[in-house]
């Protein structure tokens, strides 16, 4: 579309002249044409580039379209400027159209295993709000090099295939449709719309922090680039290896369909000795899932909680354990998962 056509959409005149820049052009059509979204959604929004960039894209996107969109800032306050930031933040997107709400993280903070605790925080804050206002679509900035670091991360972990490539582009969690629709861009593009748009973006002092795993593996992809890795290379690699993962995935839902039982009324699920007799992927998972339907957790437990319980079970030494806001027991040749409560 012309400048022409999208200055007749109305969009914001300091906006509008954002998009007469020849590269930002190109990025909004590449977002245009592989977004989906067709009714009213929310963007999480940190300060990053990253987050900005979505920002800028998903509004343009949204007036051209004509679909209501929120936008959300989760102020963790594990920083003394946190809260400064997400006020200026909201400011700077104020002088551009957005209304920005800030979602505040209260109470007592983590001494340990912070980004973790925080990420999950950060996730019940920004899903129940979408809840709340019965939006199902919520649309972060997970782009192309976080898709290699958490390759990197997971492989280091010990992960299978799901865990290799677990960025997917759209996934259902408690029924919000968690989307990252820049997993074609690499971060470079992103911090050039963030600059040339808002010439503006928070610089996260944890993002320098070697005592997290995730910047120590930033650190090591950047060195192996300099020894040759090519992103190409790494990018087909991970495409082959979702395809593989998208075939696992068929025989674990046949699986989960033909060989359990879900009691809604008393919110329990029985696994039939079937559902145990599959290849060993493709059990991992079902089980995992069986976990996360009863327990309404939204990610995974940890795969060696899951590979102790399920070697328990072939060893038929269960009794009763707990995992995952679950708990799994087994009576004669049927394994039950219930609530715990």
């Amino acid at each position: 579309m012309s400048l022409k056509n999208l200055n007749a959409i109305k969009i914001p005149k300091n906006l509008f002249l954002k998009l007469s820049n020849k590269r930002i052009k190109i990025l909004f059509k590449l977002f245009e044409n592989n977004f989906e979204i067709k009714e009213r959604f929310a963007v999480a929004v940190s300060g990053g580039p990253d987050s900005l960039a979505l920002a800028f894209l998903t509004k343009v996107f949204s007036i051209k379209h004509n679909i209501e969109v929120k936008y959300f800032i989760v102020d963790h306050k594990l920083r003394k400027d946190s809260s400064e930031e997400s006020e200026k933040v909201k400011k700077i997107l104020g002088n551009f159209g957005f209304k920005l709400e800030i979602l505040n993280w209260n109470g007592k903070k983590p001494l340990s295993n912070i980004q973790s605790i925080a990420r999950k925080k950060r996730y019940d804050l920004l899903f129940s709000k979408c809840k709340s206002l019965k939006i199902s679509n919520l649309i972060i900035g997970h782009h192309l090099d976080d898709l290699y670091e958490n390759f990197f991360i997971r492989m280091i972990r010990g992960s299978g295939l799901k865990g290799l490539t677990s960025l997917e582009k759209k996934i259902n969690i408690n029924k919000i449709n968690l989307i990252r629709p820049l997993l074609d861009f690499e971060k470079k593009d992103l911090e050039f719309i963030s600059n040339h748009v808002f010439n503006f973006f928070i610089k996260d002092p944890s993002n320098e922090n070697t005592d997290f795993k995730r910047i120590k593996i930033r650190k090591t992809i950047n060195n192996f680039k300099l020894s040759g890795l090519e992103k190409d290379k790494l990018f087909l690699t991970l495409k082959n290896l979702k395809s593989s993962n998208e075939a696992i995935f068929f025989y674990t839902e046949q699986n989960k369909k033909v060989n359990s039982y879900l009691d809604k009324k008393n919110k329990k699920l029985f696994l039939n000795k079937n559902f145990f007799n599959q290849p060993y992927e493709v059990l991992f998972r079902s089980f995992s899932d069986s976990l996360k339907t009863i327990g309404g957790g939204y990610f995974s437990a940890r795969g060696k909680k899951i590979d102790n319980i399920l070697n328990m079970i072939e060893k038929d030494l269960l009794k009763k354990e707990t995992l995952a806001g679950c708990i799994v027991k087994k009576v004669n040749q049927t394994v039950i998962i219930s609530k715990e409560y």
